[in-house]
């Protein structure tokens, strides 16, 4: 049996390269790190996976991070200045399940996911996704295909346009999901 802590996510921050400087540990969301650390260079994660951000609110420049030491995130994820806000991935432990679309608004071409994807094109023949529905689990998108590039988070629910959620891509082909073995 597993305490109720067991299955949160623990990530540690620091102010500077090699985990020097000031830190500051975090188990849940947190949209603004300033009030904790003047920068963020360096992170553990002890437990669990995170998506962290390079602006706060969970905006900008999107990384996943599973079990592992970060010593120096900003030449390893090419980050402009620093890791401002972090969101932890929820485990899910069941059946996976997306519709991607490929035009706004859930139109055009359908396709139903439940595993990964390398290549749309390749799969599905489809040049681009513009939209999707994530029915069950925690998903990411990465905007080339073999999971390269820029990527975004995707939690269950329905995007309808992916050139309105801000900085990231506005387009994607592949796909990938976040099981727990990052654990």
């Amino acid at each position: 049996m597993t305490s109720p802590g067991m299955n949160m996510g623990r990530i540690v921050f620091y102010e500077d390269r090699n985990f020097q400087g000031r830190s500051y540990e975090c188990m849940s969301d947190c949209s603004d790190m300033s009030s904790y650390l003047n920068r963020c260079q360096s992170c553990r994660v002890e437990r669990g996976c995170f998506i962290v951000y390079d602006r706060s609110n969970f905006m900008g420049n999107q990384h996943f991070m599973r079990r592992g030491e970060y010593a120096d995130c900003m030449n390893m994820m090419g980050m402009n200045d620093s890791i401002r806000s972090c969101r932890m991935v929820p485990m899910h432990r069941g059946p996976f399940r997306m519709m991607i679309y490929e035009r706004e608004n859930c139109n055009g071409q359908m396709h139903e996911l439940t595993d990964d994807c390398d290549n749309v094109m390749d799969r599905y023949r489809m040049s681009q996704c513009m939209s999707c529905n994530v029915m069950d689990g925690h998903w990411l998108m990465y905007e080339q295909p073999n999971f390269r590039g820029r990527m975004m988070y995707m939690r269950p629910g329905e995007y309808r346009n992916f050139m309105n959620m801000g900085n990231n891509p506005t387009r994607f082909m592949s796909f990938r999901r976040i099981t727990d073995s990052c654990q």
